[in-house]
């Protein structure tokens, strides 16, 4: 009867250790952190803010070409006549035309510019996590960035793995010691 005991003992533990080592292994990442880490992103935005800046002053310069062509529209309104106020009032519905459609084009130039810009970044960011789980068995990574779980079994943070994998090296603060990147200016 010991014995019988004993074997079934010995199957129940191997079947249960059989089971918990067939468990998928979970990991979360929070995706936003590590993008702000990623080498690169401080000049996809510089370049990306100097684009903007030149469709902005492009803008600029329409509307206020468009307002001058409007004040001296009115200005000299009461001294033209029919045709002509016919003449300008087509040039200006034709310029806020263009400079409605500008607007328009430079909304879907500055989204582009960014897609191109950002996009080598956030697949480089992907293919190391996608990496990183591969090499550690991770059957699911779930982004933490995004927020949208109400409850999670225990996961490995898989944030220092993937840093390793790009090779992101951030500085170690002592304990105590005030973050740079969080320090606060100096009061007067």
């Amino acid at each position: 009867m010991k014995r019988f005991f004993l074997v079934a003992f010995t199957i129940t533990t191997l079947f249960c250790t059989n089971t918990f080592a067939q468990m998928p292994k979970f990991g979360h990442i929070n995706s936003a952190e590590l993008i702000q880490l990623m080498p690169g992103l401080k000049d996809a935005e510089s370049k990306l803010e100097v684009y903007s800046k030149s469709m902005d002053d492009q803008f600029k310069n329409m509307q206020d070409e468009l307002q001058k062509l409007q004040a001296d529209y009115q200005a000299k309104e009461k001294l033209m006549t029919d045709i002509a106020k016919e003449v300008k009032q087509k040039e200006m519905q034709q310029k806020y035309q263009n400079f409605q459609q500008f607007q328009q084009d430079a909304q879907e130039k500055i989204a582009a510019k960014k897609e191109e810009l950002y996009s080598p970044i956030l697949k480089k960011a992907e293919n190391a996590i996608k990496d990183v789980a591969k090499k550690n068995g991770y059957a699911y990574v779930f982004d933490t960035s995004v927020g949208s779980f109400l409850y999670a079994q225990d996961s490995d943070n898989m944030m220092e793995l993937v840093k390793k994998e790009l090779g992101i090296v951030t500085p170690v603060v002592a304990p105590g010691a005030l973050n740079p990147a969080i320090q606060q200016a100096p009061k007067h």
